[in-house]
Formats: structure tokens, C-alpha cells, sequence
């Protein structure tokens, strides 16, 4: 019985003609205001016209298969995106054609939400499920060792970068979701604090705060505090320089690109406070080397019931 590994990621569009439909998927298939679509490609376009999230996530897949293939398991590792080609659904038949029986499965995403994660491991199974295929699939991995680790070694790097490594603030961020999901008891915000701890004390930060980021105007509220709104509460205190590290993501793409590196630093620049970005994980060796434990573990453990 053959085994496949499978990443799932958010998707984005591939040029800026596609930016209508990619956001009409989001929306469920319905489009939005000319406006607000027209918002959305001037955003690709400050980062140069796309996003390099679906070569990042490709790297990253051929990383893994590279890196368990080193190990003594050559088993090919596939990539599927919730709002854009290759779709996961579309994925995973791909892969039952190929005599594929097993697939291990988890998001590029280590923070779980029944608003978001959720759908990426619905549409894994629905489409396991039609082609008879046993899932075995990870939710969350935001405490995973290697992860903090990375994460820790990227702040750590980026406050070298700053005048006064010790006066420097650090804000951890992710990406912001309804409030609504706090009435579920929904896990995301608890497991970005537990991971900003780990990270804080892996990297021997004492002082640091999180806020979320890119959050979408719906009509309803959102996550806070927001970014833009915690740098201005550190420019007010007098901090100079801030280090921000994007734990909630793991490969550059618009919401690190534009709304760290564009439009924060932009709000940064005008406060006189000076921004400084950790790195993204991307298909760094030490990352690479997180993906692939938790894609053993999951070829070694009891299919999805």
C-alpha cells in the first residue's frame, strides 16, 4: 500500500489577473465590489505582482521529500491550496490515481481553527473519503520543538540587526480571525500565546507583547489588538526600534510582504520607530527538518476514523 504526504496551504493567485477569481473563491464564490478587488491587486502589486507563497510552498514540499527520502522513505509529497490550483480536493484524486492508499496530511499553518484550519482538513477527507483513501492528519503543531526553535533563532538573528539589542521591543503577530470563534472556545488564541512564550524563552526575550494583523473588513469585529495600533502604543512609550515576527506564518507571502513590510513599516516609519522583520521559515534546511519529522509521524500513525 503506497503512502503520500500532503501540504496544504491558503493559495494565492498566480497573476493579477487571477486576483477576481481567487477572491471570489474566498468569498464562497461571491464576487466582491470592483473597488475592493482593484484594493486587493494594488496590495501584489507593491510586492512586485504576486505572491511567492505557491513557489515557497513547492520548495518546501520538495524539501520534505528530499529530506525523508535522505531518511530511507521516498514517498512523494504533494501540495494542495484551499482557494486556488492545485486544490486540495483536486490533489488528492491526482494522487489515488497514481495507486497512492495513504496519505499523511497537516496544514502550513501550526495554529488551529475551526474557522479556518478546519475546512483545509474537510475538503483532505471528503476527497480521501470518494476515492477510498485512509487520511491520517495533524490539526496543530505550534508547540513542536523544532518550530520554536526556528522561530527562536530568527528573532534572535533579527535582533542583531537592531542599534540596541536590549531596548528593542518584539511583537509576535498573526493573523487576526472573528471574534466570533472566542464563543467557541476556539484554540488559535491560546496556542499563538503558548507559541510566543516558547519563542520568548528559547530566544531569552523577557519583555514582549503579540498583536494580530490583517485583519479583513467585514462588518463584524476582529482579533485585536492590531499591529499597526500596538506600534503606535511602543512609539508612544518611547521605544525606537521594534523586532516583529510573524509566528502565526510560515513562508513570505502578501500578509507578511505588504502588511508587515509595506504598510506597518510605512505606520513604523512614520512614528520614528524603526522595524525590523524576522525572517520567514520558507524552505530554510531547519524548517525543512520540522516539516519532515511531522510528516514521519503521521505516515507512522492510525488513520482518521
Amino acid at each position: 500500500m503506497s503512502d503520500a504526504v500532503l501540504l496544504m496551504a491558503y493559495g494565492t493567485p498566480a497573476s493579477l489577473d487571477d486576483v477576481p477569481a481567487y477572491f471570489a473563491h474566498i468569498r464562497g464564490g461571491r464576487p466582491a465590489r470592483a473597488e475592493v478587488v482593484e484594493e486587493l491587486r494594488q496590495r501584489y502589486q507593491r510586492i512586485g505582482g504576486t505572491s511567492p507563497l505557491r513557489e515557497v510552498t513547492e520548495a518546501q514540499a520538495a524539501g520534505v521529500a528530499r529530506v525523508l527520502r535522505e531518511r530511507g522513505r521516498a514517498v512523494p509529497v504533494a501540495v494542495g491550496m484551499k482557494h486556488a490550483p492545485p486544490f486540495i480536493a483536486d490533489v488528492v484524486s491526482d494522487l489515488a490515481q497514481t495507486g497512492v492508499r495513504k496519505i499523511g496530511t497537516f496544514a502550513l499553518a501550526p495554529h488551529y481553527s475551526k474557522i479556518s484550519i478546519a475546512s483545509y482538513f474537510s475538503a483532505a477527507a471528503e476527497a480521501a473519503g470518494a476515492h477510498g483513501l485512509a487520511l491520517r492528519a495533524r490539526e496543530s503543531w505550534h508547540d513542536h520543538p523544532g518550530l520554536i526553535a526556528a522561530l527562536a533563532a530568527r528573532v534572535t538573528a533579527a535582533l542583531r540587526q537592531a542599534a540596541d539589542p536590549d531596548a528593542a521591543a518584539i511583537v509576535f503577530t498573526a493573523h487576526s480571525l472573528p471574534e466570533r470563534i472566542l464563543s467557541w472556545h476556539d484554540p488559535y488564541p491560546d496556542q499563538l500565546l503558548h507559541t510566543s512564550t516558547l519563542v520568548a524563552s528559547a530566544a531569552g526575550v523577557s519583555r514582549w507583547r503579540f498583536a494580530y494583523q490583517s485583519a479583513s473588513h467585514t462588518g463584524e469585529p476582529w482579533l485585536g489588538p492590531d499591529l499597526l495600533d500596538a506600534l503606535r502604543d511602543l512609539a508612544a512609550g518611547g521605544a525606537r526600534e521594534v523586532v516583529v515576527s510573524p509566528v502565526g506564518f510560515v513562508a513570505d507571502h502578501l500578509e507578511v510582504l505588504f502588511d508587515i513590510d509595506v504598510e506597518a513599516r510605512e505606520v513604523a516609519d512614520s512614528l520614528g520607530l524603526r522595524l525590523i522583520r524576522a525572517a520567514s521559515l520558507n524552505a530554510a534546511p531547519d524548517f525543512l527538518a520540522v516539516l519532515a519529522a511531522l510528516a514521519a509521524e503521521l505516515l507512522d500513525t492510525e488513520p482518521m476514523s
